[in-house]
């Protein structure tokens, strides 16, 4: 990828206004679903009154599977398997798990640009960037939502997703976000048909042959993020 066209992904999201710079959060410890979105709920709250600022929280779930808004009953094949947790985020059915990296993304958009499908865009960049730190080649689709790799190993056609993304926008706030598969149990993903694509499979950095661990995953999402958003700033503790 040359350079022209590395910078040709990164649309400019930068806060428009004088604003803070966004509060990053590290999570260790596995987070239950439901306690997250109450969180985030809360916190897009007090963003959109003007009495707290921007947040990224990164952390990881139990097993479980999220249907959002769009989703279809016939799309989940195994209900017993792990909890399923009804989402206000747009897409399908998705999985969450322990070597996965969830960054749950609140920002003020009347900050930044209010326009939801550049803000969609501005996502899947950060992870097509994010991704091209090891040299992996991430696109994004006209007709699904997410990033893309190509397989060339199991086929000509054949390509999976490696990162899944949903949102939802509250007075012009944003939260849920993304999950970019560092090294779950791609097993998992086989109780759903993930974002109602049957034909294509899922992959993750690991099973792409990148021996990663999370606090680096990290560190690259954090630096792509600052290219495509700003600033950021560890949270207080």
């Amino acid at each position: 990828m040359s350079a022209v066209d590395r910078e040709a992904l990164l649309p400019d999201f930068h806060p428009r206004i004088d604003t803070p710079p966004v509060e990053w959060v590290v999570t260790d410890e596995p987070v239950g679903y439901e306690e997250s979105v109450a969180e985030m709920e809360a916190r897009v709250e007090r963003i959109a009154a003007g009495t707290a600022g921007e947040r990224v929280w990164l952390l990881e779930h139990p097993p479980l599977y999220t249907a959002g808004t769009s989703a279809r009953p016939e799309d989940l094949l195994a209900p017993e398997r792990f909890p399923v947790h009804r989402s206000g985020r747009g897409g399908q059915y998705t999985y969450h798990g322990p070597g996965q990296r969830v960054a749950y993304v609140m920002l003020d958009l009347r900050r930044r640009q209010q326009d939801v499908r550049a803000f969609i865009a501005a996502l899947e960049a950060w992870v097509i960037a994010s991704l091209w730190h090891y040299h992996i080649r991430g696109e994004r689709r006209e007709d699904r939502v997410g990033v893309w790799v190509r397989r060339p190993d199991k086929g000509t056609e054949v390509e999976d997703k490696i990162a899944a993304i949903g949102i939802r926008v509250r007075r012009w706030v944003t939260f849920h976000g993304i999950s970019l598969n560092v090294d779950p149990d791609l097993e998992h993903f086989s109780g759903i048909i993930p974002c109602g694509v049957a034909r294509h499979g899922v992959t993750s950095l690991v099973d792409l042959g990148i021996p990663v661990s999370m606090a680096e995953s990290d560190m690259v999402l954090r630096a792509a993020f600052e290219d495509l958003f700003g600033p950021t700033r560890d949270a207080a503790r």
